[in-house]
């Protein structure tokens, strides 16, 4: 009985607010633990930097949209959507970025100017949050042994599986008793 009563909470972990809100939290407080790092500690963003920061955004809009209208169907898979997006490009770009730190190799290289549209330059627009400076092989800090781009990995990871369960507990059929 207590099984089912976990399941049932978690399938209707996606219909509350709350915790579109704390998923958009989540992501706000590394959004400016971001720039701490960049404007106070005066660390270098590189442009895998940048778009991780983007897949940050990306996943604190899935917080905000969800929280929006929770039971309504659209906002709720449209909040997923954009949720899953996040964290899985976040995932990806992190262990691409952490193969730039590793494997260093002046033939595989990051870029040095974003790669935006020419429509949203947003390293243009808002070069506070989005011009890199910094080179993507460079490990400028590490916390436990291990560089910002690896945290990333675990944070991202984190975010992936949390969509998975959430996403799953929504979509399965309800039991019927």
């Amino acid at each position: 009985m207590t099984a089912n009563v976990f399941c049932s909470d978690f399938k209707n972990l996606s219909r509350q607010r709350w915790p579109w809100l704390l998923l958009a939290l989540s992501a706000f407080v590394l959004e400016l633990s971001a720039l701490f790092f960049q404007h106070v500690m005066l660390l270098e963003p590189c442009v895998m930097c940048i778009y991780e920061r983007l897949t940050l955004l990306a996943i604190l809009a899935a917080g905000l949209i969800g929280a929006t209208a929770p039971n309504n169907l659209f906002i709720r898979l449209t909040a997923f959507a954009v949720w899953a997006t996040g964290s899985i490009w976040g995932l990806l770009l992190a262990m691409e970025h952490t193969d730039y730190q590793m494997n260093p190799s002046p033939f595989a290289t990051c870029d040095f100017f974003p790669n935006f549209p020419e429509w949203l330059p947003l390293h243009e627009i808002a070069p506070w949050l989005f011009n890199p400076t910094g080179t993507c092989s460079d490990i400028v800090w590490t916390f436990l042994g291990y560089s910002m781009p690896q945290w990333l990995i675990v944070s991202y990871a984190i975010y992936t599986a949390l969509f998975v369960v959430v996403f799953i507990a929504a979509i399965l059929p309800s039991k019927a008793k």
